[in-house]
């Protein structure tokens, strides 16, 4: 068989892309498989880390404004669908599956007129512009939240499937849990809480946990905070200018980065991060309270309606990111971790959104796709 996967920007529209491509392998281990995306995102370091072959052609979001800028990003765009035409032509794949960003307008469109078979793979809990556009010609919509279903009009076929993402629940023994938790200097008596926003980190819950740091707020519970890899540096010298160690916190362990984010997440009591489309689903994988600050300014306010599918199980509590302060952060913290009866419902209530066999789900989707538009 073979793939192309449009996928550009984010991690979070990568990544669900490079693991349809793992099981498409695991199952046809002669397929053949590249990726569409441009120059400019986070494809251009994990694709071809994942021993895939990336191609590129100009995307850009279009805004309504006339400017200089706007224009000649039209022009580029206009131009990229030249170029998907020529990949697209010359590779002469079984199907075209896009799992987001601005590539998919291009790629999936030139599929449609090529009579190329086409699957879109939605992570949002509200659909983007590119999926609402590209409904009418798409073969097959997956969806990663039953939510999303009802925004998309005029669609051939969706199918609900979940979100493919490598994080699992762990049913650690006390034993285990408390070697971890020993391992990174933390009292397994007490509970934790895991802070982090995003594989860049977020400058306003970072605000919020120094103000926590700095009145000293969290002594009834633990803290460990992924602040970005580029805020890392910054909080390490605030912290300095106010006489504290960044390695030396009273109930609190920093890093730029947790690596081993699967083990953290399933021995911590509660989560507070951004509501993306993958940490909702790995919270929800994990059956964790959370604590969601949804991120300002994006398309349809998507991570607001991503954190109230936590919400409305009563699994999650949402702070806006304008009305962040440590105090509140601090005080809904409390309210959770402290209540063990309120912390264990809250997580069993997060385990009931989350979908079990996803890459099995979409493949099979995959497959009867192509095989739906040769009869």
């Amino acid at each position: 068989m073979k793939v192309v996967i449009a996928a550009a920007g984010t991690a979070g529209h990568i990544n669900p892309g490079l693991a349809i491509a793992k099981k498409i392998q695991e199952e046809q281990k002669d397929s053949k498989i590249i990726f569409i995306g441009t120059t400019r995102g986070l494809e251009n370091d994990l694709v071809p880390r994942a021993g895939y072959e990336l191609k590129t052609i100009d995307a850009y979001g279009l805004s309504k404004k006339i400017s200089i800028d706007n224009i000649k990003k039209i022009v580029k765009t206009v131009k990229g669908f030249g170029e998907a035409k020529k990949i697209l032509k010359e590779f002469n794949p079984d199907v075209v599956i896009g799992t987001g960003g601005y590539i998919c307008g291009a790629t999936i469109s030139t599929a449609h007129k090529l009579k190329i078979p086409t699957v879109l793979h939605e992570s949002n809990a509200f659909p983007g512009k590119a999926v609402k556009l590209l409904a009418r010609k798409t073969n097959t919509i997956l969806v990663s939240f039953k939510d999303a279903i009802e925004r998309i009009k005029h669609a051939k076929k969706i199918v609900y499937t979940g979100t493919p993402v490598k994080i699992k629940k762990q049913n650690y023994t006390k034993e285990q849990k408390e070697e971890i938790i020993k391992k990174i200097g933390l009292n397994s008596q007490m509970p934790i809480a895991l802070v982090f926003g995003g594989s860049q980190g977020a400058k306003r819950i970072n605000n919020a946990i120094m103000k926590i740091i700095d009145s000293g707020l969290n002594e009834k519970y633990q803290i460990i905070w992924a602040t970005g890899p580029k805020q890392y540096d910054i909080i390490k010298e605030e912290l300095e200018n106010n006489h504290k160690n960044i390695n030396n916190i009273k109930n609190i362990k920093i890093f730029p980065y947790i690596y081993n984010m699967e083990e953290i997440m399933n021995i911590v009591d509660v989560i507070v991060a951004r509501s993306g489309a993958m940490t909702i689903t790995e919270i929800a994988k994990v059956g964790k309270p959370s604590i969601l600050v949804p991120l300002p300014n994006v398309s349809h306010d998507h991570q607001l309606y991503n954190a109230k599918v936590l919400q409305n199980i009563e699994s999650a509590d949402i702070i806006l990111d304008n009305e962040l302060t440590g105090e509140k952060l601090n005080k809904n913290i409390e309210k959770i971790v402290l209540d063990k009866n309120k912390c264990e419902n809250m997580g069993k209530k997060a385990l009931t959104v989350a979908t079990d066999d996803v890459e099995n789900k979409i493949y099979a989707q995959i497959i009867e796709t192509i095989q739906a538009t040769k009869i």
